[in-house]
């Protein structure tokens, strides 16, 4: 079913490649962030009083993940800010990091300017465009990542600089064991998952989902947006309608729309667990009695590792891979995104 002559037929843009390489990206990233040039942001944020993150799609995502990983650390508030303005909030001992894997996204850049107006410590994250140009013209720190893959397949770019940053700035402790212990993680989820391993996990859990809807839940902690990669990987990959939710605010409103099973034979749920305390386990034992009667199936997919950012990484590197076996059996490229594309043009027109 998954063989070389389909991913030769479908997948030909490379999205395999760029999964199977993943630990190597991270690697990367990593040494990238440390080389990063940040200017005068040491001696600047001593006196900061938050931080803002902004980015869109595949590029915002890095600045929830890192919000979630490094909760327990921040002594300072931290937003992910998706719209084309700042909030009121931000001024000069706001730390503002500008997002944007081309570059271009038109939300970014508006909300950029009103931070360079509000005279805020910055620095900018892209492969160039109208960002790079701006940070340039404004003698902004700049971050340059490797350009020509989707935003989405470059998460490792758009999250481990900034730890990294983050990391030099002593805003958080040093993590360089942490990302070690992720890439060596990551190396042996990539044998496992591979192609070359018939009938592994990622390629059981696809085939569940085929011709369903799937439903991730995450919990606390990080595991909530790695629930919203998964969802956002299979609408993109895989080209297949996806939802989401997070313990436990799903259980002040959507585990009442169980009640009507008629609408839910067709839903696949899956529930991503970590390190849950004791009141979080059993809320997610009593929704699952209450949910298995309704749907076509149940999977849990648990974390690996011991450091939260390779057990965050475990779970979002294995939902990447049910993405792209799930776009093998859509028979669907992986790759390309035209709706979103059009959604552009038409824009760009206004």
């Amino acid at each position: 079913m998954f063989t070389p002559e389909i991913v030769k037929e479908y997948d030909q843009e490379g999205m395999l490649t760029l999964i199977e390489t993943f630990p190597k990206q991270v690697q990367e990233a990593v040494e990238i962030g440390k080389k990063a040039d940040l200017g005068n942001l040491a001696e600047q944020i001593k006196d900061i009083n938050a931080i803002v993150f902004l980015g869109m799609g595949g590029s915002a995502i890095g600045g929830d993940l890192v919000k979630a990983v490094l909760a327990k650390e921040l002594k300072v508030p931290m937003l992910v800010n998706r719209e084309y303005h700042i909030p009121a909030f931000v001024n000069e001992k706001t730390l503002v990091i500008a997002s944007s894997y081309s570059g271009n996204t038109e939300e970014t850049i508006s909300a950029l300017k009103e931070a360079i107006q509000k005279k805020a410590m910055i620095f900018c994250i892209t492969t160039g465009g109208k960002i790079a140009e701006i940070a340039k013209a404004n003698g902004l720190p700049l971050i340059i990542i490797p350009s020509g893959i989707s935003p989405r397949a470059a998460l490792g770019y758009s999250f481990f600089p900034i730890l990294e940053v983050f990391c030099r700035l002593s805003l958080v402790a040093d993590k360089n064991e942490d990302i070690k212990e992720t890439v060596l993680l990551l190396r042996d989820m990539k044998n496992e998952l591979s192609l070359s391993t018939p009938g592994n996990k990622a390629q059981e859990l696809a085939k569940d989902l085929q011709g369903r809807i799937p439903l991730i839940y995450g919990s606390e902690g990080f595991s909530g947006v790695v629930a919203s990669r998964w969802k956002g990987q299979i609408n993109e990959n895989s080209k297949h309608v996806a939802f989401w939710n997070v313990f436990s605010e799903l259980n002040h409103n959507e585990t009442v729309g169980w009640e009507n099973p008629q609408l839910t034979k067709e839903i696949h749920l899956v529930i991503l667990r970590d390190n849950e305390g004791l009141r979080m386990k059993k809320r997610i034992e009593v929704t699952t009695e209450i949910v298995k009667p309704h749907v076509h199936g149940i999977t849990e997919v648990y974390s690996r590792g011991i450091s939260d950012i390779a057990r965050m990484f475990s779970l979002i590197y294995f939902g990447d891979y049910v993405s792209w076996y799930l776009a093998m059996l859509n028979k669907a490229d992986p790759t390309p995104v035209k709706v979103i594309d059009y959604l552009k043009r038409e824009l760009a027109k206004i």
